[in-house]
């Protein structure tokens, strides 16, 4: 067992002891016994199936209706504690003898061997300080955990780095101990599930505690590390100004498929942003103003502040009074629509001119030790976070645009917009941008839909152009589904230039990316209104719970490419804008690998993507987590500028269509032509049930239907919570058996080894079989699914256990995950407490399904609270 492996197993065990001692508190001794008999069935059942199967379901059917609850909470409880102990171990304390982690090194390494390839010192400094990355956090409803108990967790973390000290007194590791018994109590003893299913509002809210508790100090502290980095590799410097990666949000601006995200929730969350900007820059000037108590400065800070024995506090009180302004005016504007004063900050210039005026002044009279601390940290959370916070984006669906202007034009006698064909549509949209008089008489009264189309374009047009990020359109199809957002924002008074972003998702919508594309560039007048790059947003979800993960991967590459192509053809700047949920079914996996897969030419210098669902949490929820996540992106990014990956072999490209072609036909086989699959998996899974637990804002499903109706979430969610993992891997196992079978193995080899985009896939293929589980699938079908459809169910672990096969041919391994031993661990750790959840789960579906069960009801709590450890124990879920 290597260090790592011990150490996490002892914090795993310390935790659970003392949650063992609050559940004892209040349930007794007897309980408590009853839990760990269920817990080393468990672990026995993993090594001895056939002689503990039955006790472990034994002593699950065994406990009374009233401990259900309970024992669902205590091991979901232990999740969410093995959790914190595993992510503690990423940034834990190390000896002098032990290596730097990865994410530590991963930079100064970069940079030595850029040096090494030719890249000078000058070139190496300008291309890291002006990389353009953008993380958009977004809500969608895979979160589980309450932000409440998230604090607690944070806490919990917090007390296991305050125990990681060899030189502590008994008394203060005893003092350490009660800390931890008493924040493990009062999350026990706080209830896991929401009553209430949150608003946009609450959402955004908890996107900018993220940033309150976590990314406040990461920012600083992951910049101060980059800056010393470049320092010792080229005696350079970052700019002051330096900000590679900054944040948008889509919470309370994502109204696609959301009717609770109006234009009025817009509005609040633009301002509950500015309120929480100053509020955060006016703690942080306070803590300045209180620390800069010194007299020498230079003639232009005294100019602006006139005789003071205090110069630097008289300027910094005055920027002080001002983000006061701008705080109260916020809040009351909350109420009621306030005008602006001259007081209130509206441009961060203003802003970020007194720090600056305050940095060189000290650094003029001799005290750059001074400026370079907590001030040079407040200038660069200036510069990322600025007085918006983040960038909001807003999505719709293009089907909403073009419905509001099909109402538009019937209502001026032109017909109907929606029957139009493409040249009409683009030849209409075209005469009305270049017409100086409004399409929209002042008479107009539009349908509910049309007027929140409408009411959404007029909040774009009241708010500051720094607020706001992209407008992304889904579903987009055509030239005319961007000219038609441009129409509706002129048409509500936007007069600044916005990024109108069409978002490819199904894989004949990313086939055909690059003639709309071609077609919009041709268009006259259309690279005018640009005024900047073109903004291009690649959809994983939908395009995989469309094709599957193997065709929609290689048609995700072919569209980038081509994206690249005409671009550069036509000196166009482009932005690829990726849609990555944190499954593998969702484009989900380590960020630093899957940018490093992707095409040539695709990241120059910039990096858009969405952080979704429980996965901000897991990357950015600590300070020390998010400064290594945001390490590893950096040096992503600016490793796939400098070092992008050769373009694929034609061999490559060949065996990459029979992959893709094979793959979606062996997918929608299963999914789409198969008649019982929709009710199997609405049998098999938790999807039914899925819809009651109040995780988003957002419905399940967008419409009535079938597969096609289901969120791509929900779809991905239900598979996960009975292990199967289907829509991460299925098609992988026909089109790579084919492949084999066509003696085109050490074709398959030699992709893995020289083409990272393949040896991605296969890499995260890996991890999410490692994670499957056919015997507790198994388990539900027999307890839930109609007999007459468990055979479709034998079928599909039985392509799993090919899958899982034809994998371990490829990567020549005795296991899945041997290369990786410290996820196995974690994974095998995880298993003792997650197999009686399943198996209790399974259980109360059942009870719940047969019986009529109230909201609210001990049984649905039950049953809410395993899907909520189940999803803390796979972690990337959604």
């Amino acid at each position: 067992m290597s260090e790592i492996d011990a150490r996490l197993r002892e914090d795993v065990h310390l935790l659970g002891e003392l949650l063992g001692n609050t559940i004892r508190d209040q349930h007794g001794e007897a309980f408590v016994a009853k839990i760990e008999r269920i817990r080393h069935g468990a672990k026995a059942d993993r090594s001895d199936a056939e002689v503990s199967a039955e006790q472990l379901s034994s002593s699950l059917n065994d406990l009374q209706e009233d401990e259900l609850l309970p024992v669902a909470r205590a091991f979901n409880q232990f999740l969410n504690l093995a959790n914190i102990a595993e992510q503690y171990q990423t940034m834990r304390r190390r000896d002098a003898s032990q290596p730097e982690p990865f994410e530590a090194r991963v930079l100064p390494e970069l940079l030595a061997r850029l040096k090494a390839g030719g890249h000078r010192d000058d070139a190496l400094a300008r291309q890291l300080g002006r990389l353009d990355i953008e993380l958009v956090l977004t809500a969608h409803p895979t979160e589980v955990a309450r932000r409440t108990l998230i604090q607690k967790y944070d806490a919990i973390a917090a007390q296991l780095a305050e125990g990681d000290h060899r030189d502590l007194i008994p008394a203060e590791r005893t003092q350490i101990a009660e800390r931890l018994q008493r924040l493990i109590a009062e999350a026990w003893h706080t209830e896991e599930i929401r009553r209430v299913r949150p608003t946009p509002v609450d959402e955004a809210k908890w996107g900018f505690a993220v940033i309150e508790h976590s990314l406040w100090q990461a920012i600083p502290n992951y910049l101060r590390k980059a800056d010393k980095d470049l320092h010792a590799a080229t005696g350079l410097r970052l700019p002051l100004h330096a900000a590679p990666i900054k944040f948008a949000s889509w919470m309370g601006g994502d109204r696609d498929g959301n009717p609770n995200v109006t234009a009025c929730v817009t509005r609040e969350v633009l301002l509950l942003a500015r309120w929480m900007a100053a509020d955060l820059f006016l703690r942080d000037v306070d803590r300045l103003a209180a620390e800069l108590s010194m007299q020498q400065a230079s003639n232009a800070l005294r100019q602006q502040v006139g005789e003071s024995a205090e110069p630097y506090r008289a300027l910094l009180k005055q920027l002080r009074e001002r983000l006061r302004a701008t705080r109260n005016w916020a809040q009351a504007s909350l109420r009621e629509t306030q005008p602006t004063t001259a007081e209130v900050l509206v441009d961060n210039r203003d802003l970020l001119a007194p720090l600056e005026l305050c940095y060189q002044s000290l650094h003029e009279c001799g005290m750059g030790v001074i400026a370079d601390g907590p001030l040079l940290d407040c200038i660069r959370r200036a510069v990322t976070f600025g007085l918006f916070l983040v960038r909001l984006d807003v999505r719709q669906d293009a089907a909403r645009h073009a419905s509001a202007l099909s109402e538009i034009t019937a209502y001026l006698g032109l017909g109907s917009y929606g029957d139009w064909d493409e040249d009409a549509r683009i030849a209409f949209l075209q005469r009305e941008l270049a017409n100086r008089r409004p399409l929209l008489p002042t008479d107009f009264n539009p349908e509910d839909e049309t007027a929140e189309v409408l009411a959404t374009c007029r909040e774009i047009a009241a708010a500051p152009a720094a607020s706001l990020g992209s407008y992304v359109i889904s579903m987009a199809g055509a030239a005319s589904d961007v000219l038609a957002v441009q129409l509706l924002l002129k048409e509500a008074g936007v007069r600044r230039p916005m990024r109108v972003v069409p978002l490819f998702e199904t894989l004949a919508d990313l086939d055909n990316a690059g003639p709309v594309l071609e077609r919009l560039l041709g268009l006259p007048g259309y690279r005018a209104s640009l005024h900047g790059p073109q903004e291009i947003m690649i959809g994983y979800s939908d395009s995989a719970k469309d094709a599957g993960t193997t065709a929609a991967a290689w048609a995700q590459y072919r569209a980038q490419e081509t994206l690249v192509r005409i671009c550069r053809e036509q000196s166009v700047e482009l932005v690829l804008f990726h849609g990555r949920g944190g499954t593998v079914g969702r484009g989900g996996g380590p960020a630093h690998a899957a940018i490093l897969s992707q095409p040539p030419g695709s990241v120059a210098g910039r990096f858009r993507t969405t952080e979704q669902g429980e996965m901000i949490r897991f990357k950015f929820g600590l300070p020390d987590v998010a400064e290594q996540n945001l390490n590893l992106y950096l040096a992503a990014v600016l490793e796939a500028t400098l070092l992008p990956p050769p373009p694929p072999e034609p061999a490559w490209r060949e065996m990459m269509d029979q992959l893709a072609a094979d793959g979606v036909k062996a997918y929608r086989a299963q999914v789409r032509d198969n008649p019982e699959f929709v009710e199997y998996f609405r049998q098999s899974t938790p999807e039914q049930e899925l819809g009651r637990l109040p995780l988003g804002s957002r419905p399940a499903k967008r419409r009535a239907g079938g597969i096609e109706s289901l969120r791509a979430i929900p779809w991905i969610f239900g598979w996960t919570q009975t292990r199967l993992m289907l829509p991460a891997w299925l098609g992988w196992e026909m089109a790579l058996s084919k492949a084999v079978e066509r003696q085109q193995g050490p074709l398959l080899a030699t992709m893995r080894e020289q083409w990272p985009f393949f040896r991605t896939r296969i890499d995260m293929l890996e991890m999410v079989l490692a994670k499957a589980d056919a015997d507790i699938a198994r388990l539900y079908d027999e307890r839930l699914v109609q007999p007459q459809l468990r055979p479709l169910g034998t079928h599909l672990r039985d392509l799993l256990s090919q899958a899982c096969a034809v994998v371990l041919g490829i990567t020549g391994q005795p296991v899945l995950l041997a290369h990786s031993p410290d996820t196995l661990e974690f994974i095998r750790l995880r298993n003792t407490y997650l197999d009686p959840l399943h198996l209790l789960q399974a259980e109360l579906l059942a009870r719940s399904r047969g019986q009529e069960t109230t909201q609210g009801s001990p049984l649905e709590q039950a049953l809410l609270v395993t899907v909520a450890g189940i999803a803390a124990g796979l972690r990337n879920t959604g």
